[in-house]
């Protein structure tokens, strides 16, 4: 009987050094990091009329967004928001494949600050492989500790200014300052920090490879006029390093198998093999073999960003933009710009006033001195606004209807507050049962600023 074989479902991950690329696509990563980490690490700190500029104040249950105050009732702007950058994503990914994977996505953006401390600390790819490979030494623990220390204080900064989008940031840093942390800053700043540390320090392309859904569904978006990160085979093959001797080189393609395409990808694959959805678009590997072009003086773009198309056809540059505005492209931008537009008029119209009548249910229509019959009520009043308002309350729909209670109102700045009214009418007016009554309320301020709201009103059988 022979021996039980064992078949693992998961191969066994193997550590990837990246060799530092440079080029224009290595320039273009590095601007795409800087814009995203001074946009995120630096809008907490902006202040739009005295407060935050961009805050989700889930206490108190207001989001600000520069001008905008969104509440709760408000969260379509919010499920508008995500749609939007949804739609972009299809479109982005329909015209150039996965460049946000490569040069926005945060795991790529984290990933790519934490090689460039590892590369400052541990040194070139080499150098970091032999210092892994290495015995225990004081060098190679300080080195590994320099490391890690600074990796930690990158992922709490980070966990800081995530959790200063959902608290004030400045009230954040006074109680970082005061060790007044309460428990629930204490979780999601260490929740983040520890998330970064581990996607970017740790784990970096198996987060890509295993975790990320959009590089398992990202076929879905592609076509053959898609441009992808691609080798061209027919110029390339066969492949074989250089030989002094006159004549051998003739009989071999453009790529030397330096392996340098496959040293500088972040994931470990080799583009020579094709297209594979562990790819995520980066182009380190163009400008690697662009700059081995240059030294054996053979002409650029062996690894490119091309379409199956034109790799077929031999298409050029002017080729594969005109195929760019194809029926998928004009469709995901239709949809794009008509739903942009739609939330933009919508908030360019939205009324900064929100009024909900709530009737008093522990006193329905009740009889009062004189015959009269009296109902309750409770305005919730919203100034979505950031200016004070004042405002007038009227009533109407029955003959003598009258508002006992105080009918001007002041609300301060993004202020909500519940306003009981009474309202009566004369003995033998209205139907016996309910009766339909608006509720009306006028700004002093701003005369256009109205709403108006139906209610009933009870009167007793």
């Amino acid at each position: 009987m022979s021996d039980p074989q064992v078949i693992k479902m998961y191969a066994a991950r193997e550590q990837i050094y990246p060799r530092e690329a440079k080029g224009r696509y290595a320039t273009w990563r590095w601007v795409c990091v800087w814009l995203t980490q001074l946009a995120f690490y630096g809008l907490p700190w902006l202040t739009w009329s005295g407060r935050q500029a961009l805050l989700f104040d889930l206490t108190t249950r207001k989001f600000y967004i520069f001008g905008v105050v969104l509440w709760p009732q408000d969260f379509i702007y919010l499920a508008a928001l995500l749609i939007i950058c949804a739609y972009s994503l299809f479109l982005v990914t329909a015209l150039a494949g996965r460049v946000w994977c490569g040069f926005s996505c945060p795991q790529t953006v984290y990933t790519e600050i934490f090689l460039w401390v590892e590369r400052k600390i541990e040194g070139t790819r080499s150098a970091r492989m032999a210092l892994d490979k290495q015995g225990p030494s004081v060098r190679k623990v300080v080195k590994k500790t320099a490391k890690h220390l600074v990796w930690g204080a990158i992922a709490l900064w980070t966990g800081f200014t995530f959790v200063g989008y959902f608290t004030p940031i400045k009230e954040l840093a006074h109680e970082v300052i005061t060790l007044d942390f309460g428990p629930w800053e204490w979780f999601w700043v260490l929740f983040y920090s520890l998330a970064t540390y581990g996607n970017a320090g740790w784990l970096r392309e198996q987060v890509c490879k295993y975790m990320c859904p959009y590089a398992r569904f990202q076929s879905a978006m592609f076509d053959q006029d898609t441009l992808i990160i691609t080798y061209d085979a027919k110029r390339g093959e066969p492949r074989g390093a250089m030989s002094k001797k006159a004549g051998n080189n003739d009989k071999l393609g453009d790529c030397i198998d330096c392996t340098l395409c496959v040293q500088v990808c972040p994931t470990g694959i080799d583009i020579r093999n094709g297209l594979q959805y562990e790819c995520i678009g980066c182009a380190a590997c163009v400008d690697a073999c662009n700059s081995v072009m240059d030294k054996v003086d053979r002409p650029r773009g062996l690894v490119r960003y091309s379409t199956d198309h034109a790799m077929e056809n031999n298409f050029s540059s002017q080729q594969i933009r005109q195929r760019a505005t194809r029926p998928r492209v004009l469709i995901y931008t239709a949809i794009l710009g008509l739903i942009i537009i739609a939330v933009c008029t919508s908030l360019a119209l939205r009324t900064p006033l929100k009024m909900d009548v709530i009737r008093d249910r522990g006193s329905m229509g009740r009889e009062v001195e004189d015959g009269m019959v009296e109902n309750v009520y409770r305005l919730q009043i919203m100034n979505t606004s950031e200016q004070t308002q004042h405002f007038k309350i009227s009533v109407s729909g029955l003959p003598g209807l009258t508002l006992l209670t105080r009918e001007e109102v002041t609300l301060q700045p993004t202020e909500t507050l519940g306003w009981p009214i009474r309202l009566r009418v004369p003995h033998g007016v209205g139907e016996k049962g309910s009766n339909k009554i608006a509720i009306e309320l006028h700004s002093l301020d701003n005369p256009a600023l109205h709403v108006r709201e139906g209610a009933v009103f009870i009167v007793p059988r």
